[in-house]
């Protein structure tokens, strides 16, 4: 079944940036032949006229990088660690199956960056598409947990009610990204509900409906 994205109340969220990910190669093996030929200085002059060096331009605007990053429609989650703290992450994104890995992508100028990477584990809530409100409130300047009912999970997490799907996460491993920190997570449990998941799209929420075929 296919499906279609639909504009919901114009309520503003804090977006996080889409993140990038490093591709890492292996060297091939080689044989005595290909050792002996790489190794002769004609071979080696060969690979330095066949390489040469090009420098990728740089002259992309933030404006047309964020006009562009905005075609793609993703999901909201909202990511919580002890303290209670937590804040509304869109740049979330699966790793690995085996482990089970995920990745968030963390503003280093939002206010609750420096707990959320400091703690040993987290909980990424997928919302549903019935909860902008708590998207907006977990991106706001407010005390996010004020009159919230929630329960308390391993690390220390926050559990928030709702949703279409929870991940708690062990801290793997913290990486540089920018402006921002990918923090990747080892998933230690996994909750799913029915339900149809809250989207972003374009500066707004949204939600799905099925194509007519």
């Amino acid at each position: 079944r296919r499906w279609t994205v639909l504009k919901k109340n114009d309520v503003g969220a804090r977006r996080a940036a889409d993140n990038l990910m490093d591709h890492r190669g292996r060297p091939a093996k080689m044989t005595r032949r290909d050792s002996w030929a790489l190794g002769h200085p004609a071979a080696r002059r060969r690979r330095v006229r066949a390489s040469p060096s090009v420098s990728a331009p740089n002259d992309v605007s933030p404006d047309d990088f964020k006009a562009a990053l905005s075609r793609w429609t993703s999901g909201v989650t909202i990511v919580t660690a002890a303290g209670p703290v937590g804040m509304t992450v869109s740049a979330f994104s699966s790793v690995s199956l085996d482990p089970p890995l995920v990745l968030v992508s963390l503003a280093r100028a939002a206010t609750m960056h420096a707990p959320v990477v400091a703690a040993d584990g987290f909980a990424v809530h997928i919302l549903e598409d019935d909860q902008p409100e708590l998207s907006t409130r977990f991106a706001s300047p407010v005390d996010r947990f004020d009159g919230l009912d929630h329960g308390i999970g391993p690390f220390g997490a926050p559990l928030l009610h709702g949703g279409v799907a929870r991940l708690v996460c062990h801290k793997h491993a913290v990486a540089d990204g920018g402006d921002h920190t990918i923090l990747i997570g080892r998933v230690v449990q996994v909750d799913v509900r029915a339900g149809k998941p809250l989207l972003y799209y374009r500066g707004r929420y949204r939600g799905l409906a099925p194509l007519d075929d």
